[in-house]
């Protein structure tokens, strides 16, 4: 389906375009889902993040991509699971924004970029 996007944005609850935004998907209550269609908001959903345990970061990469999932905008995340979304195809971004709405905002505007080896974070203290 051309023009459709689906934006997964790590957040805290309850999720939605005016949930405050998670710095760190690992660390986030929940992902705001945001079906974009020609860059207009169509709808949004909210699925749950998994235990943050052994093994536990690739869980969130099965849920958003089963949920359709075809980018991710995150202010943190960890190599391991950075992997796993671009083997899944689902594009890995940087982008700013206290809110989830922020973010999309910035996404529409072109102000994300694809992650680098920079942005990752080193390890699960990371906040």
């Amino acid at each position: 389906m051309s023009g459709i996007e689906v934006i997964a944005v790590p957040s805290m609850f309850p999720g939605g375009l005016d949930a405050q935004r998670s710095g760190h998907f690992g660390h986030c209550d929940l992902f705001t889902l945001v079906v974009l269609k020609n860059k207009e908001v169509q709808s949004t959903q909210q699925v749950a993040n998994a235990e943050h345990g052994e093994g536990g970061c690739l869980i969130p990469v099965k849920n958003l991509y089963r949920a359709g999932a075809t980018s991710l905008v995150v202010a943190g995340i960890g190599r391991r699971p950075r992997l796993g979304f671009e083997d899944a195809g689902i594009k890995v971004l940087v982008g700013q924004g206290e809110t989830v709405g922020e973010v999309i905002e910035a996404y529409k505007a072109g102000q994300v970029r694809p992650i680098e080896n920079a942005d990752l974070c080193g390890g699960h203290g990371h906040q």
